[in-house]
Parts: structure tokens; C-alpha cells; sequence
């Protein structure tokens, strides 16, 4: 491909829109063009990465012995209302009315229509267990899309649906999946970690996410690395404490806390650590209202809340909502006297009286007991664990990492199989639901966390088996006759050997060449210059190591093919 002809509108300026590296590089590089809010155009280099994404999970998918479909983006209403998703999914899910006043949604995913399309035609036993899978632009309607590719409303998607006769054969087809997702990661060059995971709006009762290791990643990964364990903060659990004797609490009292709303605020005020003031927190959710204490120093997580009651929604109560329940503003809500039940996180346990709120402005409790001064609903893990907490599985200290989902797979049982009476004839003739599992890969959001975890000052470095050329070859002195001819020759050879070149034919300053070059990242640069010709030789540059090397000018082509080769996966 000649750079001349090539539209690559490459940019000098970081564009004052991006925010993240990723975003930034992809504008800059003229990879991608943005259209509407969270919505982008691939131009042509930008589309050629994320076909080299497609073609690797194709490929491996394909090796696993799932099947590709493709299923329409347009859904009726009638089936997410059968699932119950279609009040339950919210502002997310893009609804719109078809010319017959027909309720309809752009697809954010498909769990409705595969399971439609396998009720209809998968009726037995001896048709299982089947994957089937598709890659496909989805919407998502986001409230803040950011980032680029990242978190779009737009985007494509590989989602792959299994259907099992029993938990035995699911699990199998799980840990298929699983195997396939390692092997695509690794072929694109990523460093990841597969981590347990909430399954969120998709449901189910297992999950891993796979995370792209990246400081500017949205999710906080817990890694332990003496054992190995890993999950999304928001599931990982948290060791219960070894339980400590501690002194009897004396009768509870209130106190005169005035203007002092904060932990910090009320521990000082009152001359003692945060761990021993115990904070309540309201939460709303589709179950109810419910109170949550954990201790000072630590936060409530909304997931384990949510788990915890077998909700769908749990978040936080707004004031309005705080003074309602309790009475007074926020900062003052204590488990004394609360009119919903109050649930108590593990690391209370054991520890004696608590500074709670007092449900009233400017006052609160010292030494309120549970069981003695107001009634627990329940004990549980229902905080964030923090770096340096024993890991729950061996007790080392554990890690806090940032991570980039990119993919992600679920054990979703049979819950969308029973809500659209999608059965099968088992081998004694009884009618019984599909087990199904789900698998998505976000392929555009795998290639910016590419960039996130592949960049310098100069640009993006693209692992090779992702980027959209392997070697930019650069002829200096383009209307020189020799020049010409040694180029042509060079990418003759490069392409007969099945290399990827893009040739910078443009008549501009060899300085401009080479920071483009760098700017779109492209692995290996071979410069035919003057000197070089003169010498016999091409001069060859590593994008990432920045290593150069002189190659005679007869076995460049091969050197290079080489070179490529090795770091093809």
C-alpha cells in the first residue's frame, strides 16, 4: 500500500477531546474519526487492526468448535419482555417504534435472540451441546461514553452463546471457552489476567473477566501472587478477620457531634481511630431499602449488597431519600431505631461498642452493640477489599491493579432458557431447559488496550500480529530513479514472502516520514536513504526495542520476512 494513496490523516496535536492514551494515539494515527458522541468511524488503517482482531478470535473460536452466525442488530420487544430485561435493562438498551407502532431496541447483546432462534430448532439430546457465535456491531446508549473505543455506545463484538444438556457438559464448554480466551489474548501480544467477576445485567451464576493489564484501566483487579487469585475488586472477597477479645462496651450514650458529618470528622472530634466508628449507609434497591454497616476506614461495596439480597439494583440512597428513613441529614445515620433491616459487614464482628450515627443532626452513639441496642439483620462480607488485605484464598498480601476488560465469560444456568421455555428431549424422553453460557470479546476495545499497554512518547507500538502493517518501508530520495528502483524491489520481495508493507512514497522530509512512522506504530521500519544505497545496505529500526540494524540490500527482504515471522503468534 503507498502512503500517497492511503487516506491517513495523521494529526500533530493531541486532540483536546481525548482523555485517555489510547483515544489520543487513534486520532492522531487517523485510525479512527469521531461522528457523534461514543460513536466513530474506522478509517482505513484503523479498520485493518480490527480485522486482525476479528481474524484471531475467528480463528480460535473456529478451533474450539464454535460455529459462526451472524443475528440481525434489530430486536423485537416481545423478547426481552419474555426474559424480563426490557424494564429491567434501563436507559442503556436504545428503544425505538418501527412504522407499525411495533416497540423494538438496537441490540446491546443477543442472550434473547439465540436462545429464540435454538428453542426453534434445537429439540434433542443428541443435537448438544452446540456453540454459536457472531461478530457484530452492538449500541449500548451510555450516558457518558468516553474514552474512545473504550466505553462507546457503538461498537463490534464477538458474543458466543453454549447450549448444554447437563451442569457436566456446561462446565466443559466454560472451560473450552476459557482455553480459547487465553490463547486470543496471548496471540495479540497482551499481558492479562483472567479474574472473577459480578455478572452484572447479564446474570448468571459464574463469571471471569479478562483484564488488560493498564494504569489508565477503569476496573481495579485484585491479584495475589503466591497463589494466583484474582477477581474485579467489586467481587473479591475479603478474608474474615481472626477474631480478637476485646473489652466489654459500656452502656450506650449519646453524644453532641455538632457540623461533624465525616468518619475522619468524628473520629478526631471525638479522640478515637476510624476503624472504631462504624458508618451506615443506606441503599436502594429493587428488594427494598436496607442499611449496610461497615467500619470507618473501609467502603461498602454495592455488588456485595446486591449478591447479598439476590437483587437486581443496588445503589446508593440520595439525601432526600437518607432523611426520609433516618430522620436527619446525611452523616448521621446510625442502626439504632432504623425502620429497615440493618446488615452488618464480618469485620464489625467482635468489636465491642461502635461510634454509630444517631439518626439525628449533630449527634451520635458511643458503644451501640448489636443484639444489645438494635437488631441485626445479618453478617456478611460487604466491603471493597484494599490492596495489602490477606488474600482470601492463602492469606498473602494481595495487589490492586488497574485492568481493561476486554473480555468476558458467564455460567448463565438456565435463566434465559426457562423465561423462553427453551427445552430439550433428554435421552428418557423428559423435557427439560438448555444450559447456557455466554461469551463476549469487546474487538475494538482489545485493540485500544493494546495501545494503553503499548505506547511511548513517540506513538503507538503495536504488538506485530496486530498491526495494520508490519513494516513501513521509507525510500527518502523518492524521485530518485535508484531509489525507485531498490524500493520496489525490496517491497516485491517483502510481499512475496506474505509481509504487510506500507511504503511511505510521499515527497516529504525524511524527518516527517520517521515520526509517523512512530506515531502509527508500525514494527519494523526499513529506510532506503543515500548513504545507505551508497553502502549497499538498508538501515532497519525496531520499533519497540529502537534497535537498528544494516542489512545488505540483497537479503533485506528475507531478513525482514524473518524478522516478522518470529514475532507473528
Amino acid at each position: 500500500m503507498d502512503y500517497s494513496k492511503l487516506l491517513l490523516p495523521t494529526l500533530k496535536e493531541e486532540p483536546a477531546e481525548a482523555e485517555v492514551v489510547s483515544h489520543k494515539l487513534m486520532l492522531r494515527a487517523g485510525m479512527i474519526r469521531k461522528l457523534a458522541a461514543g460513536i466513530y468511524s474506522y478509517l482505513p488503517a484503523g479498520l485493518r487492526v480490527l480485522r486482525k482482531v476479528e481474524a484471531i478470535v475467528r480463528e480460535e473460536m473456529n478451533r474450539a468448535g464454535a460455529q459462526e452466525l451472524l443475528l440481525p442488530a434489530v430486536q423485537p420487544a416481545e423478547l426481552w419482555k419474555e426474559s424480563g430485561r426490557w424494564e429491567f435493562y434501563g436507559k442503556e438498551l436504545l428503544r425505538f417504534k418501527d412504522r407499525h407502532e411495533r416497540d423494538c431496541c438496537l441490540g446491546p447483546t443477543h442472550e434473547e435472540v439465540i436462545t429464540d432462534l435454538v428453542r426453534r430448532d434445537i429439540r434433542s439430546y443428541r443435537q448438544l451441546p452446540i456453540n454459536l457465535y457472531q461478530i457484530q456491531t452492538k449500541f449500548r446508549d451510555e450516558i457518558r461514553p468516553r474514552f474512545g473505543l473504550m466505553r462507546g455506545r457503538e461498537f463490534t463484538m464477538k458474543d458466543a452463546y453454549s447450549f448444554d444438556a447437563d451442569e457436566a457438559g456446561a462446565d466443559e464448554s466454560y472451560r473450552k471457552m476459557v482455553d480459547a480466551y487465553v490463547r486470543i489474548f496471548q496471540r495479540c501480544g497482551l499481558e492479562f489476567v483472567p479474574v472473577e467477576a459480578d455478572s452484572g445485567a447479564i446474570g448468571g451464576s459464574f463469571s471471569h473477566e479478562f483484564m488488560v493489564l493498564a494504569e489508565s484501566g477503569e476496573d481495579a483487579v485484585a491479584a495475589c501472587r503466591a497463589c494466583g487469585y484474582g477477581a474485579n475488586v467489586e467481587k473479591a472477597e475479603v478474608r474474615a478477620p481472626e477474631p480478637e477479645p476485646v473489652a466489654a462496651a459500656g452502656p450506650m450514650e449519646r453524644v453532641d457531634t455538632p457540623e461533624q458529618r465525616t468518619v475522619e470528622e468524628i473520629a478526631a472530634f471525638l479522640g478515637v481511630p476510624p476503624s472504631t466508628v462504624a458508618k451506615t449507609l443506606l441503599f436502594e434497591t429493587d428488594r427494598g431499602t436496607v442499611a449496610v454497616c461497615v467500619r470507618g476506614d473501609h467502603d461498602a461495596n454495592p455488588t456485595k449488597v446486591k449478591n447479598l439480597l439476590g437483587a437486581n439494583t443496588a445503589e446508593l440512597a440520595g439525601e432526600a431519600a437518607v432523611r426520609q428513613v433516618t430522620g436527619a441529614p446525611v452523616g448521621y445515620a446510625g442502626p439504632v431505631g432504623l425502620p429497615v433491616p440493618v446488615y452488618l459487614d464480618q469485620a464489625l464482628r467482635g468489636a465491642g461498642g461502635w461510634v454509630v450515627g444517631a439518626n439525628q443532626a449533630g449527634s451520635h452513639y458511643r458503644d451501640a452493640v448489636p443484639g444489645r441496642d438494635f437488631r441485626a439483620a445479618g453478617w456478611a462480607d460487604l466491603r471493597t477489599l484494599r490492596a495489602g488485605d490477606p488474600c482470601p484464598r492463602c492469606g498473602q498480601p494481595i495487589a490492586v491493579k488497574r485492568g481493561i476488560e476486554v473480555g468476558h465469560v458467564f455460567k448463565l444456568g438456565t435463566k434465559y432458557s426457562e423465561s423462553l421455555r427453551a427445552t430439550f428431549l433428554d435421552a428418557q424422553g423428559t423435557e427439560r431447559p438448555l444450559i447456557m453460557g455466554c461469551y463476549g470479546i469487546g474487538v475494538g476495545r482489545t485493540a485500544a488496550a493494546a495501545i494503553e499497554q503499548n505506547h511511548d512518547a513517540d506513538g503507538i507500538v503495536w504488538p506485530v500480529p496486530l498491526a495494520p502493517w508490519e513494516v513501513v518501508v521509507l525510500p527518502l530520495q523518492v524521485k530518485d530513479d535508484a531509489t525507485a528502483r531498490v524500493t520496489a524491489d525490496l517491497v516485491r520481495g517483502l510481499e512475496a514472502q506474505g509481509v504487510e508493507v506500507l511504503v511511505d512514497d510521499r515527497d516529504e522530509r525524511p524527518g516527517v516520514k520517521f515520526k509517523d512512522a512512530d506515531l502509527l506504530g508500525i514494527p519494523l521500519r526499513l529506510t532506503v536513504g543515500p548513504k545507505g544505497l551508497a553502502q549497499g545496505v538498508a538501515e532497519a529500526r525496531e520499533r519497540k526495542s529502537r534497535a537498528e540494524h544494516r542489512v545488505p540490500l540483497a537479503e533485506a527482504a528475507a531478513w525482514a520476512a524473518a524478522w516478522v515471522q518470529e514475532r507473528r503468534t
